[in-house]
């Protein structure tokens, strides 16, 4: 199982994906926002989906984990 993880601080403003998704390495999975920028967070691996870690909205800090990947 792999971890995707938020590569800055801010908060999740849209979730792309929904447990049993499949996704490519490189697949946008979520788009956080800081600073008033959008930032999208990318897949490092290819994979299903297992869990979503976060909700939309929520505070996150470099480095959480966002979903986990199967």
């Amino acid at each position: 199982m792999t971890n995707v993880e938020a590569h800055l601080t801010g908060s999740v403003w849209r979730l792309l994906v929904a447990p049993g998704d499949a996704v490519e390495e490189g697949d946008v999975v979520a788009i956080l926002e800081s600073m008033k920028m959008e930032m999208p967070v990318e897949s490092e691996d290819a994979g299903t989906v297992k869990e979503v870690l976060v909700s939309e909205g929520q505070a996150v800090s470099e480095g959480d984990p966002l979903l986990v990947l199967d």
